[in-house]
């Protein structure tokens, strides 16, 4: 089953200073938090603040070539994580014929932004991350970010999944390009 999100929020990881796309359930909620690279962070803070460029970019390009060629991006979906990595799906239709491109979920949804596209996650993967405010408003993260992002040096799984269990969607620092 597929639930349908929005981006509430884009923060920085106090702890690795990397990008955190924060997607929360349209009709509850759960959070998903996505470790994202800094480059899909300021494609999808500058669509969220309305910034424009006189050039396209990236992810501009790819709208305007998909409408060049008759598609329309119907709908997001973000449908399994394997290894820490999350997957997404953009479903296209054109001329009537439906379509799926595999793509990261950052650049998904900096391109779901911009065409007004609505993004969906599976139910399963808002049940494995779920964030559940405790009575002492702590939020508990059940999976944490991909090893990629780890700080120089590393960090111990233990010690890092402990460090998420604690951490509140409000803990994040604000992302700004």
């Amino acid at each position: 089953m597929l639930v349908e999100v929005r981006v509430q929020s884009l923060g920085l990881d106090p702890s690795t200073n990397n990008p955190v796309v924060v997607l929360r359930e349209r009709e509850g909620e759960r959070v998903l938090l996505i470790w994202i690279g800094p480059g899909e962070a300021t494609a999808i803070a500058m669509q969220m603040g309305a910034m424009e460029f006189p050039r396209p970019l990236t992810h501009d390009l790819l709208v305007a070539v998909l409408k060049g060629l008759g598609g329309v991006l119907k709908k997001v979906t973000i449908s399994r994580v394997e290894k820490s990595t999350y997957y997404a799906e953009l479903i296209v239709n054109r001329n009537g014929d439906v379509f799926s491109l595999d793509a990261r979920p950052s650049d998904s949804i900096a391109i779901a932004l911009r065409v007004g596209a609505p993004i969906f996650v599976a139910d399963d993967l808002l049940e494995m991350a779920a964030v559940e405010i405790a009575d002492d408003e702590t939020a508990l993260v059940e999976s944490p970010p991909p090893a990629r992002d780890a700080p120089e040096g590393g960090i111990e799984a233990e010690s890092l999944e402990e460090h998420l269990r604690k951490l509140d969607p409000e803990d994040f620092g604000r992302f700004t390009p």
